[in-house]
């Protein structure tokens, strides 16, 4: 058995692809979501198809931007699998009112919503780390993969909270990556997977319109990525397995970018 591996946000989208292709490879699969509502609507089954590799498969109700939930979240994986292997911060999004729209101005913001997703993406990858670092700390070994975002490599428009957020994930995860290495153990590392831009639901209306067709964003997007496309989740998967292997035992701080050239393009 390859270990224990728990993704947060992933009863759908990305992170339930994740905790599939992770079962696949062996690992035992903790899913989590903000509510037993979610998991019972969509989280369930990830579990079913993660047990038929033959690996155990649970799910569990926490918003991860909360730290007494993170700390029950911990509580039970300790009780139910002894220990945990692998931590992907996964769960993240955005909001309406964290954006601004080309005929709005920065003035127009919605400052809640602006808090809710910095909350959730980046309270929502800070406190989960926290709360499980003294787990993998008693082991001395573990892994953490961040998700961060092209917004968080260059300013996108429109996206203000949710880059805002992204950014500072990249910033902590180079700065837990020597921190826990050098005051706990060299086998804990700290490392993010940058993905590029995918159709999911949280971006859908942003890059297409009614009828299917791509917006005047989504088509900016693609002239400017040299592949001329979207990613597709599975195109992810190695660079979440390299990452979380003993293949990449002496990286760690690192931003792996995964995004068909986007970053690199230039005119």
């Amino acid at each position: 058995m390859a270990g224990t591996a728990i993704i947060t946000g992933s009863s759908r989208g990305i992170g339930a692809a994740i905790a599939k292709r992770l079962a696949k490879d062996g690992y035992n699969i903790v899913i989590n979501d903000v509510s037993q509502e979610i998991l019972d609507a969509a989280g369930k089954e990830v579990a079913e198809e993660c047990r038929s590799f033959g690996v155990e498969a649970e799910c569990y109700a926490a918003d991860v931007s909360d730290y007494a939930q993170c700390e029950g979240l911990v509580k039970w994986v300790k009780e139910r699998f002894g220990t945990i292997d692998v931590l992907l911060n996964a769960a993240g999004g955005n909001m309406p009112g964290a954006t601004i729209a080309p005929d709005k101005t920065v003035l127009d913001l919605d400052v809640d919503a602006f808090k809710k997703v910095v909350d959730l993406n980046l309270f929502g990858t800070i406190l989960p780390t926290m709360a499980f670092v003294d787990v993998m700390a008693k082991n001395k070994k573990g892994v953490i993969v961040n998700f961060c975002s092209e917004s968080a490599l260059r300013p996108l428009t429109r996206v203000v909270g949710y880059g805002s957020a992204k950014a500072a994930i990249a910033n902590y995860t180079r700065y837990m990556a020597t921190e826990l290495a050098t005051k706990f153990s060299p086998e804990l590392r700290v490392n993010a997977i940058v993905p590029g831009f995918l159709l999911t639901n949280q971006n859908r209306a942003l890059l297409t319109n009614p009828d299917g067709s791509y917006t005047d964003r989504a088509k900016t997007i693609i002239a400017h990525t040299p592949c001329g496309r979207f990613a597709e989740p599975e195109e992810l998967f190695g660079t979440i397995h390299y990452l979380i292997s003993d293949a990449s035992s002496f990286v760690t701080g690192a931003l792996s970018v995964v995004d068909g050239g986007f970053d690199a393009f230039s005119i």
